[in-house]
């Protein structure tokens, strides 16, 4: 028996009407530093037309890859509906990698036209002639395109453009399982590895950041997505808020802590998403100077394991209720949100969304009992989990329709996820593994712990032991030099009772700061190799 339902598309271009139809008073509000620029929902709608109109004008009449270079901020979100709902293809370029990554990514999409902010024009010019498939750069706001001309590439300004597009657009009727998006992996092994997304799952992922089990998201509710928006889509919070009818408050380039403290003091956003490195900044901020961060409601908080010290310090100190969500740009990203009644609940990665599912896998490739004890790889799937690599065939990554994520950890039979390791960073100890993940949080639950990265380093006796590289807040602990043996003592006797004895680190690291990766997460790899050269200054104890 067949239904009676349509097989009505789900589309970026409805969620576009939708928000910008049935919500045209809200806005997006892109913060300038010194103040605000404000666009209602229903000339959103309008700025997506012309978007749309003038790349069309410029030949993009297919799937052809509309690269953006950019902020967060309204620019970004127009291009973020006009270039899926023309029927062509968003590819969001992760302004943080290397630069010769960077040209790798765009010829490997074989981008078409490159949007530009112009702030990030210097940053651009130098990789330009290296991105042979371009043919057009747009640039949004006031620059000098002089940089840019050399490379052979047709140069327009975006408003120009826009202003002299027609200010409607026919949208096409498009297939949901074609593509609207893409994003590369960071690349911390190998080349970055491209993720397409379908309208389809776009529209589902969005759903499923709307229910109450993820962030619950209404029109009345403000959201500051911190979280780049070319950093897997921004976590999915522009489509969601849209879909909800929420307006979104952009942060542009001002990613301080001084600077986003005055935006949630000003602006009132009740819902906000970051990487905990950015949320440790602004704690440290607020205590500083006393600022007003009651307006937050949710804070989804990923990217890297958050310390349960901070979840419980933004709660008990500024109301501010965070919780931890796992995802990676394979799974577009959001798959588990840590919502729960005890911080042993709140301390895990979270609970599987609905439509996502999760297994444990063993040596063997054997499955494991969701028992919340038995430790493994996690596997996922689901419809917006990708199950392959642009252009690429990686089959080490995908196993019978699972995508396997290089997590280790732990799943219960309730569907809480509890990630101890990257499977590359476990540490392999006397034949037990340590997870680098809970010494980590273990350690910045010291209140003179601002970061703290732990990696495996070579050992004659053990084959590896934990070597921990600590950031400290300010210069000294307990009246000691930063290098002081005193110090690691008293370190060492914090740990004592948190984690296994015999998993206490007898070589240490103080640091000024953490290496970071592209996303904001630790960069282990270059710790490691900052050892084997012999950078890291170590204290026994």
């Amino acid at each position: 028996m067949r239904s009676t339902m349509p097989d009505h598309p789900l589309t970026i271009t409805s969620i576009m009407r939708h928000g910008t139809g049935l919500f045209g008073d809200h806005e997006v509000v892109t913060y300038t530093g010194d103040g605000y620029r404000r666009l209602p929902y229903r000339a959103l709608a309008g700025e997506a037309a012309r978007l749309a109109g003038a790349l069309r004008s410029l030949g993009v009449d297919g799937d052809q890859r509309v690269a953006t270079f950019g902020w967060n901020n309204a620019e970004h979100l127009t291009a973020y509906l006009a270039v899926p709902a023309m029927g062509a293809v968003l590819h969001t370029l992760n302004i943080r990698l290397f630069p010769e990554q960077i040209a790798y990514i765009a010829g490997h999409a074989e981008d078409d036209v490159v949007i530009v902010d112009a702030s990030l024009v210097p940053l651009l010019a130098p990789i330009l002639p290296e991105m042979k498939t371009v043919r057009h750069v747009i640039v949004a706001g006031a620059a000098d395109p002089a940089p840019l001309l050399s490379a052979g590439k047709d140069v327009h300004d975006y408003r120009t453009l826009l202003d002299q597009a027609p200010d409607d657009f026919d949208w096409p009727e498009l297939d949901e399982r074609t593509a609207a998006a893409m994003c590369y992996t960071s690349g911390t092994t190998g080349n970055p590895k491209g993720v397409v997304y379908s309208h389809r799952s776009a529209y589902l992922h969005s759903m499923s950041v709307c229910t109450a089990n993820a962030m619950g998201l209404s029109s009345r509710d403000r959201v500051l997505p911190i979280v780049p928006m070319f950093h897997a889509n921004a976590w999915g919070l522009p489509y969601a808020a849209l879909m909800a009818g929420a307006s979104l408050i952009m942060p542009d380039r001002f990613l301080q802590a001084e600077h986003l403290a005055r935006v949630i003091a000003e602006e009132r956003p009740t819902v906000s998403g970051a990487v905990p490195t950015i949320w440790g900044d602004l704690l440290r901020h607020a205590r500083q100077h006393g600022s007003d961060l009651s307006s937050l409601r949710l804070v989804p908080c990923g990217g890297s394991a958050v310390p349960e010290a901070l979840m419980r310090s933004l709660e008990e100190e500024f109301g501010v209720h965070v919780v931890q969500a796992w995802g990676m740009t394979e799974t577009s990203p959001l798959a588990t949100v840590a919502h729960g009644d005890s911080w042993e609940l709140r301390a895990t990665q979270g609970r599987l969304l609905a439509g996502v599912e999760g297994r444990i896998v063993g040596a063997g490739d054997t499955v494991l009992e969701p028992d919340g004890v038995s430790v493994g790889e996690l596997e996922v799937r689901g419809p917006w989990v990708t199950s392959s690599y642009h252009l690429e065939e990686d089959p080490s990554r995908f196993h019978d329709g699972w995508l396997r994520t290089g997590d280790v950890g732990r799943l219960d039979a309730g569907g809480y996820v509890t990630l101890t390791d990257r499977a590359k960073d476990v540490i392999k100890s006397g034949g037990e593994w340590i997870s680098s993940v809970e010494l980590e949080n273990a350690l910045m639950g010291h209140p003179a712990v601002v970061e703290a990265a732990v990696i495996g380093v070579p050992d004659e006796r053990w084959g590896e032991r934990p070597l921990a590289c600590v950031v400290l807040d300010g210069d000294a602990l307990g009246g000691t030099a930063l290098d002081g043996a005193t110090g690691v003592a008293e370190l060492r006797e914090f740990l004592s009772g948190k984690v296994a004895r015999w998993q206490l680190p007898e070589r240490w690291a103080f640091v000024q700061a953490v290496p970071k990766t592209s996303v904001g997460k630790f960069a282990k790899r270059t710790l490691r190799e900052m050892h084997s050269r012999g950078e890291l200054t170590i204290t026994e104890g």
